[in-house]
């Protein structure tokens, strides 16, 4: 029975998961962000090949000059060979001359093919950054639009009274009524409170009048 029961479980959560996935692939930021991440991880590994290619490059010059400069000294080792009438100490030095020459013939063409790959491995990989960075701002401009648009139907149900969706107007209404009602009622005791000291005024200035009349 618990095993039914974590089987079910373990359906329903894997059901879940891909509503959710679901969901989330459908929203086009989502979808924009997955894509992102899929660039710079591609980005990164061209880098990363940037790098290794100058590496061998480097190594390239360096086998090189190492070869040209062995040429040149087995060269003039069988030349001096040459010249004391050491037969077999000259052969061997030329044998390793013309070796050392057409190993720096095979590096130079290798140097040279590695010197334009990189250039254009450079070329494409700043490309790439700049591809990359276009999108950056790409997304930065679609998530500026929505949210956007999010804040005005948010705004749009606030203010249209017509819409059925529209909670919060509801109670921004109640409080204008509200806030109607308590300045009609201060305007009113404010009237009343004008119109008794107006009467008690004028009663003062009668009775004084009044009283003028009596003495005269």
């Amino acid at each position: 029975m618990s095993n039914l029961f974590t089987k079910i479980k373990d359906l329903i959560v894997a059901d879940l998961n891909e509503t959710l996935h679901q969901k989330e692939t459908q929203n086009p930021i989502s979808k924009l962000n997955q894509y992102l991440r899929q660039c710079e991880q591609e980005t990164e590994k061209v880098g990363k090949l940037v790098e290794r290619h100058a590496r061998l490059k480097d190594e390239f010059l360096k086998e090189y000059n190492l070869a040209a400069e062995l040429a040149e000294k087995r060269k003039h080792q069988a030349e001096i060979a040459s010249n004391a009438g050491e037969t077999e100490l000259y052969q061997f030095a030329a044998a390793e001359h013309q070796q050392f020459v057409e190993r720096s013939k095979r590096l130079s063409s290798s140097l040279t093919e590695a010197n334009e790959q990189l250039s254009e491995l450079k070329r494409k990989y700043e490309e790439m950054k700049h591809k990359l960075k276009d999108m950056h701002l790409r997304r930065m401009e679609l998530m500026g639009r929505e949210n956007v648009t999010r804040a005005n139907i948010g705004m749009n149900q606030v203010l249209d009274a017509n819409s059925s969706q529209s909670h919060s107007y509801s109670k921004f209404k109640d409080i204008d009524n509200y806030l109607d009602g308590l300045e009609h009622k201060i305007k009113r005791a404010f009237n009343q409170s004008s119109i008794d000291d107006r009467i008690a005024q004028l009663e003062k200035e009668m009775g004084h009048k009044s009283l003028n009349l009596t003495k005269e």
